[in-house]
């Protein structure tokens, strides 16, 4: 049987309720994978090398009786596990570029009265096209502001009010700081972060605005991707200018319930850029239980190098919202009425 192969457009489409099926192996899977994609690879990582080789080597033929030989005894396995996947008799399949590993478990699944389609161009054919959805210009609204200006939570209350956010520090499984891993889950690879990003970015009316946070490239070891990350420097920013006194007591509330190693862990991470007496006192001071001085210390340079990012932005589209208050609704609500102001 020749499986039936589809574009990417109608595979996304179809896997809103029918489930998908990687067939590349599990390190592949790891790096990089279309979010709720179930993995049952055709070869292992140590069978995909030894059918690469013997590829390599002596040709497409032989490499198929070495694919069949290491992956026959555990076809019945493989079919087990796509039959437990399935839905409603259906599954949506791809390996890389949409070729022999794909066709061939297709063909598998088929047996097991699967029905199954297949993604033409693979996985690659969905990076390409998603990193292209990526770089379109929409209705991207970025809140900016310095470091401890609450930014987060005043976009979850935005999302709890009904507009659109896309959470990029929550994607990240990172608060984007030298000290932003802190209390979070291990991030996901740069390459899975633009999926993830994807999926939710896409579940958006692309009629109406959304929001993310400011950022720089990266956000902790995750790169936000060149095209996504350029339509921000791009986009209209809101910035929130809030002084430290009014910052301070959020950000010694939520990391003074850190252990002490993992804070001066954090410190010198940024030691180069404090400077050696800047990193000293404010590890003597988490020493000493003083959050405050510790957190005055590194925002001196954080709002600095935020300070100094700005000017990279086009300021026709910088809106300044100035606050004397950490209230999170009263500041979403002067975030909301400046925005009123941007004309599309």
């Amino acid at each position: 049987m020749i499986p039936e192969k589809i574009q990417i457009e109608e595979f996304l489409e179809l896997a809103e309720r029918i489930p998908v099926i990687d067939v590349r192996s599990p390190s592949e899977y790891c790096s990089g994978h279309i979010p709720g994609a179930i993995n049952i690879p055709l070869f292992n990582d140590t069978e995909r090398e030894a059918v690469g080789i013997r590829y390599k080597k002596e040709g497409r033929f032989p490499a198929i009786l070495e694919g069949l030989k290491l992956s026959g005894p555990l076809m019945s396995e493989k079919l087990s596990n796509a039959m437990a996947a399935a839905r409603d008799g259906k599954l949506l399949v791809h390996c890389w570029r949409g070729g022999m590993r794909s066709e061939s478990m297709a063909w598998l699944f088929s047996l097991g009265e699967i029905r199954p389609e297949v993604l033409e161009g693979g996985y690659k054919a969905y990076r390409n096209y998603i990193l292209g959805k990526l770089s379109e210009r929409n209705k991207m609204i970025v809140l900016g502001g310095l470091t401890g200006s609450s930014k987060t939570y005043i976009l979850r209350f935005l999302k709890s009010k009904g507009h659109q956010i896309v959470d990029l520090e929550g994607l990240a499984n990172h608060k984007g700081s030298a000290f932003g891993a802190l209390g979070e889950l291990p991030q996901p690879l740069t390459e899975q972060f633009a999926n993830n990003l994807y999926d939710e970015w896409r579940q958006n009316d692309s009629s109406l605005p959304f929001w993310v946070e400011d950022e720089s490239r990266n956000i902790g070891t995750v790169f936000i991707p060149d095209c996504f990350y350029e339509n921000m420097q791009k986009s209209p920013s809101i910035i929130l200018l809030m002084e430290v006194k009014h910052r301070l007591p959020r950000l010694i509330r939520e990391y003074s319930t850190y252990p002490q190693e993992s804070l001066k862990a954090s410190v010198l991470r940024i030691s180069k850029r404090l400077g050696g007496d800047n990193t000293r006192d404010a590890i003597n001071a988490v020493e000493q239980g003083d959050y405050s001085k510790a957190i005055e210390i590194t925002l001196k340079y954080y709002d600095k190098a935020y300070q100094y990012g700005l000017k990279k932005k086009e300021s026709r589209n910088i809106i300044f919202v100035e606050t004397d208050t950490d209230d999170i609704e009263t500041n979403a609500m002067k975030i909301l009425d400046a925005s009123s102001k941007i004309t599309w």
